[in-house]
């Protein structure tokens, strides 16, 4: 089966065509400024990247360009809408309706929505995806992917603020994580590389990109991970500022005559390790390149964050009372060697020593623990588009 997977933005979406059978890559692109002029990058399997300007007032538009593109007679892989069995869309917030993926029915969409005020800036993204794909594609079934399933499995314990109940009771303010089909993904996959069963395993996935965070999976389930309520809380990332005490808003507020809108913005946008280098990037290579060269705020960003992985590591080796693997994964996980040298150094104490030589590889899949190691640290890259499919076949 041919499954088409969606993750659908405000004015973006990407998509794969993955053959379910032998899980490649068939074609792959993205749709841009959807709703401004609109864009349309595509790339078939051992083909040619091409761009192309297309008018897309709405995602509708823009599915059917990927149609088109995908059926074309000349750069298409598939010859009609009938190759395509199945359509994953990725949904970010599932709340506490949804601990697995599931067949979207109007039922289904209608319970998405409810979760919107918990990810305002992507399920109302996500069901104008699923809409436009039904009225374009209507005999194929569609299947939701939440990014918070996977987290649902966490205990109570992990998962409640300390603040008063009564706003868990109405509102359903509670920890829920991001991330989770790249944790699951590279959790399975830790497992098999580790030639051990799922079941019977502690692990500790580092999901460290521009936007970043931890989960521990133990015997097979999430039971803790670093984001929160929304994807702010955790670590320090590329402009999240993550984990801070909640009267620095008060205070800063205060100082700046700032209102909650800008404070959010400040928090979500002009944070992290760009706020921490003095608003000199976001982007971890600028960095590196920076303090190789003497800046001093780019060493301390690069330091910060490196220690705050570091702790949220040591806590979850806690939680679980061990941990068996550490995997490293998403853009700076799987390509920066200084990186996860700098969150390694503070974890000796669990007998992990660095193989430097495997540790200078970037984004393949490796293992940088040496064989006397007592925890086995691992290079996986994610795979969050497959895992999707793999999500959508089982349902269909």
């Amino acid at each position: 089966m041919n499954v088409l997977v969606i993750n659908c933005g405000s004015s973006s979406l990407k998509f794969q065509l993955i053959n379910s059978e032998s899980e490649k890559v068939l074609a792959k692109g993205l749709c841009e400024r959807i709703g401004i002029d609109g864009s349309l990058t595509y790339q078939p399997a051992g083909g040619e990247k091409v761009k192309s300007d297309k008018a897309m007032p709405t995602h509708t538009e823009a599915i059917q360009f990927v149609i088109d593109a995908l059926t074309d007679a000349e750069t298409g892989v598939v010859k009609s809408l009938d190759e395509i069995g199945a359509v994953g869309h990725r949904v970010v917030h599932g709340g506490e309706k949804f601990a697995s993926s599931v067949v979207i029915t109007d039922e289904v969409k209608a319970a998405i929505e409810e979760c919107n005020d918990l990810a305002p800036l992507h399920n109302p993204a996500n069901l104008i995806g699923i809409n436009a794909c039904q009225k374009l594609m209507p005999g194929t079934p569609m299947v939701a992917v939440f990014d918070t399933a996977f987290h649902q499995t966490m205990p109570e314990k992990a998962y409640m603020y300390g603040l008063p109940y009564e706003y868990y009771d109405k509102y359903k303010v509670r920890r829920y994580g991001f991330h989770g089909t790249s944790h699951s993904f590279v959790s399975k996959r830790a497992a098999e590389l580790a030639g051990k069963s799922y079941d019977d395993l502690k692990t500790v996935v580092c999901h460290l990109g521009n936007g970043a965070s931890i989960c521990a999976v133990e015997n097979g389930k999430s039971v803790d991970t670093s984001m929160g309520l929304t994807p702010l809380e955790g670590l320090v990332m590329g402009t999240r500022s993550g984990d801070i005490d909640p009267a620095i808003l008060e205070f800063v507020a205060k100082k700046e005559g700032l209102d909650i809108s800008e404070l959010m913005t400040m928090l979500n946008k002009k944070s992290g390790v760009y706020g921490l280098s003095n608003n000199l990037s976001s982007d971890f290579r600028d960095l590196e390149n920076a303090a190789n060269k003497g800046n001093a705020q780019a060493k301390v960003a690069l330091e910060v964050f490196a220690y705050r992985v570091a702790k949220y590591v040591g806590s979850y080796v806690a939680a679980m009372n061990g941990v068996d693997v550490i995997a490293f994964t998403a853009g700076i996980g799987e390509n920066s060697g200084t990186v996860r040298s700098a969150v390694l150094k503070y974890l000796g104490y669990l007998g992990i020593t660095v193989d430097e030589k495997a540790n200078d590889t970037h984004g393949e899949e490796i293992t940088i623990s040496t064989p006397d190691s007592k925890v086995l640290v691992m290079v996986i890259p994610t795979n969050e588009e497959l895992a999707i499919a793999r999500e959508t076949v089982a349902l269909v």
